[in-house]
């Protein structure tokens, strides 16, 4: 995989003033990337991606779909009931709370090995739910 950096963007913009000149090539140009921010943290959306600088964090499905969630949803509240039909996309029965328990311990694992100093918490509301709360200062 190529990155770019400073070095090598003449490169590209010598291939881009080659293509103007010959209108018979098409080229796509791609919106720049929604990112959701998060102090310390960068969320890809689109690429369901999250990164600490330039490292990814791997998540699995769940954990990212939870976490995009909760960061969407901060500061509020979610029910078990509402982050089980949103991130499981079934009906709660009403015990699922286990499950998302186990979920929240590994995200919390992984976000916080990879950010030790986070300035956000994941907060537990006991016997409802969960909150994605930034903390003060």
């Amino acid at each position: 995989m190529v990155e770019f950096s400073e070095e090598n963007t003449p490169v590209f913009d010598e291939v881009m003033e080659v293509l103007k000149r010959h209108p018979d090539f098409e080229y796509l140009r791609l919106a720049d990337e929604a990112v959701l921010p998060v102090p310390g943290l960068e969320i890809y959306p689109d690429r369901r991606k999250i990164y600490r600088g330039r490292k990814e964090i791997n998540l699995t499905v769940k954990e990212y779909d939870l976490f995009y969630l909760l960061v969407v949803n901060r500061g509020r509240v979610l029910t078990y009931h509402q982050i089980y039909e949103k991130v499981w996309g079934q009906d709660s029965l009403g015990n699922e709370s286990n499950t998302i328990k186990c979920h929240i311990r590994n995200l919390r694992e992984k976000l916080y090995e990879a950010l030790p100093d986070a300035s956000f918490t994941i907060r537990c509301e006991r016997e409802i739910g969960y909150c994605f709360e930034l903390k003060p200062g």
